[in-house]
């Protein structure tokens, strides 16, 4: 059986979308990945990534929030 960890789950203000982050390890072995839930009414969309990507996409999105901040206080 699988094992899946629930590392955070959250509600976007603006659009109503929950997200949920896991970690879910698959009982057949490999890597664990990270495994981004997005729920929209009752559409679900599914990724499965691994460390090194996971690592990018957090980067971009931590440059992009402070880009943002550095405007704000411009």
């Amino acid at each position: 059986m699988d094992n899946i960890i629930s590392l955070d789950k959250f509600e976007v203000p603006v659009g109503r979308q929950q997200i949920e982050l896991q970690q879910i390890e698959y009982a057949a072995g490999g890597m664990p990945q990270l495994r981004l839930r997005i729920r929209e009414g009752s559409r679900f969309t599914v990724f499965d990534i691994d460390p090194q990507t996971a690592e990018r996409w957090g980067r971009s999105m931590l440059a992009w929030v402070q880009a943002q901040a550095a405007q704000e206080r411009a």
